[in-house]
């Protein structure tokens, strides 16, 4: 059947174990991915979340409402798929991470990067193995190769649930250190969010707020909260 039909069909959705996890019926059916396969995810909490988005379906599915069903289908159809792609992509943030690079002036910026960034790095070497050295400007540093494969480590022994929200967490904050942060519990994803943008406050404590960017950074922000949940689901952890 097509889970991505125009209209619900269904009257009731249940939740039940399955090979590799727990699965999503409706009506006793399963639900699939578009890719057509068995939309199964890791955990009870993750299941009932997916199942919540397909019970609160009126009448036609709009999958931009439902984004738990929408991860788990990455997840499956995309990050399974191409693991080590994924996971190669997403090391390379470390070559170039957002803590990394740091302002030349004015003092009170460079000061505040520091004190939100500095603790990150020194975190990821006692946690990882992998110290990662700042530059002030934009002009690209090389990394130490040994650095980056320990912090590349962790994406690569991660499932592809997992790995999905590293993927969010990772890109929208412009940091793999700050990614695995949030996702390890270093950081709430509420002080995660704040240090990523630490550029982009200073720059509208200065002139102030853009409306059009405001709304664009609101999307990102609830993306990045979603991400966090969806990884602590993929352990049960929510």
């Amino acid at each position: 059947m097509s889970d991505w039909a125009a209209k619900r069909f269904w009257t009731e959705v249940n939740v039940v174990p399955a090979e590799g996890g727990f699965a999503v019926q409706l009506d006793g059916r399963p639900v699939k991915t578009p890719a057509k396969a068995p939309l199964v995810v890791p955990t009870p909490t993750m299941g009932q979340a997916v199942a919540e988005e397909w019970r609160a379906v009126e009448e036609k599915i709009d999958p931009n409402v439902m984004p738990y069903t929408r991860s788990a289908n990455a997840a499956i159809d995309k990050v399974r798929v191409q693991f080590d792609d994924v996971a190669e992509m997403l090391a390379a943030y470390g070559g170039s991470d957002l803590l990394c690079y740091r302002a030349t002036h004015p003092d009170p910026l460079i000061e505040r990067q520091a004190r939100g960034w500095d603790p990150l790095l020194d975190w990821a070497d006692e946690t990882f193995g992998a110290r990662l050295r700042p530059t002030a400007g934009v002009m690209p540093i090389e990394q130490d190769a040994a650095a980056l494969r320990a912090l590349a480590a962790p994406l690569y022994d991660a499932t592809p649930f997992e790995l999905t929200a590293l993927h969010d967490l990772i890109a929208l904050s412009g940091s793999l250190v700050m990614g695995l942060a949030v996702a390890h519990g270093r950081l709430s994803v509420e002080d995660g969010w704040a240090l990523s943008r630490i550029d982009e406050d200073w720059q509208i404590e200065q002139w102030g707020e853009d409306e059009d960017a405001m709304q664009a950074a609101a999307v990102k922000e609830a993306a990045f909260h979603h991400a966090h949940l969806f990884y602590k689901m993929s352990k049960d952890g929510a």
